[in-house]
């Protein structure tokens, strides 16, 4: 599968996604422009040694990315989603969108994708808006895994 970061905005989350994938043998995708410098010490920390690991690729732009991969089966992550993560088709070439720490994804992604909103279930608490970015794709991730049987993992 692959996993696709919109601008993410916290270097720790970063380089916790990207430990994650670098274990699962899954692909990041990160789309620019981020919050941060991607040779930032604080990314390269929190992957600790796993980045000569990682399977990465880096687009300039939304559209960039969408030019090349617009046309495969992207599910979005959302809080805006109508069905819950557990139900995306975890096809091995899928995939897994996940918008920015402070601002989600663009408006201009939700129509594209409209039908492909997924979401994950959180109790209603005043004040509180999603889960931590990094324990969000931790947890798609492991699901879609999961629902292809754990295969090649130990």
């Amino acid at each position: 599968m692959n996993i696709v970061l919109f601008q993410p905005d916290i270097p720790q989350n970063t380089g916790n996604i990207a430990r994650t994938c670098a274990v699962t043998g899954n692909k990041l995708h990160i789309i620019k422009p981020c919050g941060f410098n991607l040779d930032d010490k604080t990314v390269k920390r929190a992957g600790l040694d796993y980045w000569p690991l990682l399977s990465k690729e880096i687009h300039e732009s939304l559209d960039d990315f969408l030019d090349k991969y617009g046309d495969r089966n992207i599910c979005l992550i959302t809080t805006k989603g109508d069905k819950n993560y557990d139900q995306i088709p975890f096809e091995q070439d899928a995939f897994i969108m996940f918008g920015r720490e402070t601002s989600g994804l663009p408006e201009k992604i939700h129509e594209i994708y409209s039908s492909n909103r997924y979401r994950i279930p959180m109790k209603a608490v005043k004040g509180a808006r999603s889960l931590n970015l990094s324990n969000s794709v931790a947890v798609v991730l492991y699901e879609g895994m999961r629902k292809n049987g754990f295969k090649g993992f130990e």
